[in-house]
């Protein structure tokens, strides 16, 4: 190779490199694990059935916050007031609002099993207000929407949410917007990565 092409060979494979984010907080070694950090992964995998990954692998550097996470995700994903169509609407709304691809790659198959359309999903993959949506999903949406933009909501906006899944519903769509957008945050800081060989489900947001 002559010394002419060997600096373009150098700029090429940086910017290659430089496309590969680096995961800043991969799984810790076996061996380097605290007692606190073994107990946090014993307590998960006795709730959960499950070894910890996505967003518990980089939360495990802070055991008692991994624990209580797990916690309320086990109240929020599994067992809140609304059905898994709207919660996982929510879930997918949260994940476009961050473009975390882990949580959108893990919860969308997740909102159409549960009911929600194909088309909906789409459209917040686009990053645009579905169209058709049935009038619960209106009134989460409104919700969801007005709290992100506004941080706050309107009467109007808070007495239709309340009237299509309740006032338990309403502090359950804002406790899962808050739970993922943690998750979401810990994950894009992080770099957590996908699965190998898996391809992001979201197409950059333009800043």
């Amino acid at each position: 190779m002559s010394k002419l092409m060997l600096p373009l060979v150098l700029i090429v494979v940086g910017i290659a490199a430089a496309g590969r984010a680096q995961d800043r907080l991969p799984p810790i070694p076996p061996d380097r694990l605290t007692a606190a950090q073994k107990q946090a992964i014993a307590e998960f995998k006795a709730a959960r059935g499950v070894d910890i990954s996505g967003p518990f692998v980089p939360l495990l550097r802070s055991p008692e916050v991994m624990n209580r996470a797990r916690a309320m995700g086990d109240y929020l994903r599994f067992k809140s007031s609304l059905p898994p169509r709207l919660s996982e609407f929510v879930i997918l709304l949260t994940a476009r609002r961050w473009t975390q691809q882990y949580e959108w790659n893990a919860h969308q198959p997740l909102a159409l099993q549960g009911g929600l359309r194909r088309e909906i999903a789409a459209a917040i993959a686009d990053s645009r207000r579905p169209d058709g949506m049935a009038e619960d999903e209106e009134a989460v949406y409104a919700l969801w929407d007005e709290v992100q933009r506004n941080q706050s909501v309107s009467d109007a906006t808070y007495a239709k949410a309340v009237a299509k899944v309740g006032e338990q519903g309403v502090i359950d769509v804002l406790g899962i917007t808050g739970y993922y957008t943690m998750l979401a945050m810990v994950m894009n800081t992080a770099r957590t990565p996908l699965g190998e060989g898996v391809k992001p489900g979201l197409a950059p947001l333009p800043r």
